[in-house]
């Protein structure tokens, strides 16, 4: 009861401070220059937060127009934006996945321009295929016959076992029975390709006459799918693609993050897509966007026959890829023809091959821009991941710099850095904030600290 008398005895003054709040047509008006519909989205949004801090008494002050002004700024603003990743997780999902190499970058905005021949022969004056743009590429990169290409490996996985197992039996491991990022699951695609999932071998053991024993007049495909983010270790078993497609029946791989760089230490724990397709898989399926270092794409190559029938199945035209991601993905995969080059040029192999050096280099360079602004910042060592679902085991030992927060938190710190433009995004280390060299680039790391400075001011 106290508190509600209290409430009524302050009730005229907070009504009064209500009463001097602006109509939001009132507001609207003194915004000069902007579209009405948006003068008044603005007036309503800036007066409602008001109204709202008024009655949780709250302290407010400042021009309602001045707010309305900077509620417009914010929202012609786009919504994706750049960002600076300090995280050291090269291939980091929520930032975007594979950065772009610059040709790649280039042709995107060749191709934003006007029109294209994306589905046009300009030899013969007809309609053409969008895959003719990387099909070629694909098949001699990998060694496969054919190649398809859809918007993400979901959707390659769906295709191929909608076109080789629906209706029919789809044999694959318990083991491979996976869950990866976005509540994706192998059982559920199977379900949605209309293929009947049978279950072999145990959670942690697989052997060849598990596949044998299940293997039937119905058996549609056999599906190995990479466990991408997580490894078991210890008591274990699997049997090897070669095995798979010595059995007699087509064989659907799923090697999850596209590796076609050849001799790069860093890489030898993930599947190879030239083995898959050597080994005689009748689809292998990858992402575009992972250690292939392109854009967002599901990577089809194998068989002529499999791949025709992934090509004419109705599900292809529902999951096609767009013309900016096929323009990327062709100078991505031209970059490949010249492995020096594609070490070079693509940004998540450059940083998965990082050296020391340049690393102590650029880790350096924040401390020192840091230091100079009073804010203090040490090189340690830590462990940058490469994320995206890929080698979950690996971690690349190197330099970072770390920054002390204080006098604040860190939560303060890296909210500050977050509504920065542009934002940084570092990682948080037992009250530190880390930023990481590996994911930056010469300029990026000025920016970085720079991002820094700005916010403990």
């Amino acid at each position: 009861m106290a508190k509600d008398a209290g409430s009524r005895e302050h009730g005229p003054e907070l009504n009064a401070r209500l009463r001097e709040l602006p109509s939001v047509d009132e507001l609207a008006g003194r915004l000069d220059g902007v579209p009405h519909a948006l003068a008044v989205a603005a007036a309503r949004a800036v007066i409602g937060s008001r109204r709202a801090a008024l009655e949780a008494g709250g302290s407010v002050s400042g021009s309602l127009e001045d707010e309305a002004r900077s509620w417009l700024v914010a929202a012609e603003a786009p919504s994706l934006r750049g960002v600076i990743n300090a995280t050291g997780v090269i291939v980091h999902t929520n930032l975007g996945r594979a950065p772009l190499a610059d040709a790649a970058g280039f042709a995107v905005e060749q191709a934003v321009h006007g029109y294209s021949n994306l589905e046009y022969d300009l030899e013969r004056g007809q309609r053409g295929s969008r895959q003719k743009h990387v099909e070629p590429l694909l098949c001699e990169l990998t060694g496969a016959e054919a190649a398809l290409v859809v918007n993400n490996c979901a959707a390659a996985v769906l295709l191929a076992a909608a076109a080789l197992a629906a209706g029919r039996e789809l044999v694959v491991s318990r083991g491979q029975l996976v869950e990866i990022g976005g509540s994706f699951r192998v059982p559920d695609v199977v379900a949605q390709s209309g293929a009947r999932l049978v279950e072999v071998g145990t959670t942690n053991r697989t052997r060849l006459s598990d596949y044998e024993r299940a293997l039937g007049p119905d058996t549609g495909a056999v599906m190995r799918a990479h466990p991408s983010n997580f490894r078991t270790v210890g008591f274990v078993e699997e049997v090897e693609i070669e095995e798979l497609c010595g059995l007699g029946v087509p064989v659907i791989d799923d090697v999850g993050s596209g590796v076609l760089a050849e001799r790069v230490p860093e890489l030898a724990d993930e599947p190879p897509v030239r083995r898959s397709v050597a080994a005689g898989c009748a689809v292998t399926c990858f992402s575009g966007d992972k250690l292939l270092g392109g854009p967002q794409a599901g990577i089809m190559v194998g068989g002529r026959e499999a791949i025709d029938a992934c090509r004419r199945h109705p599900l292809a035209r529902a999951l096609r890829i767009d013309k900016l991601s096929l323009a990327a993905l062709e100078a991505t995969l031209k970059l490949y023809r010249d492995p020096g080059v594609a070490l070079r040029e693509i940004p998540v192999l450059r940083m998965l091959t990082a050296g020391e050096e340049e690393l102590a280099a650029r880790a350096e360079l924040m401390r020192a821009a840091l230091a100079a602004a009073g804010v203090d910042a040490q090189v340690i060592r830590a462990e940058a991941k490469v994320g995206g679902g890929a080698l979950p085991l690996l971690e690349l030992s190197g330099p970072v710099c770390a920054v002390d927060p204080a006098p604040d938190s860190l939560d303060d710190l890296a909210a500050r850095l977050r509504a920065g433009a542009p934002p940084v995004i570092g990682r948080a280390r037992q009250g530190w904030l880390l930023l990481d060299p590996r994911t930056l680039s010469d300029a990026e790391a000025e920016a970085a600290a720079s991002g820094v400075i700005a916010a403990v001011r």
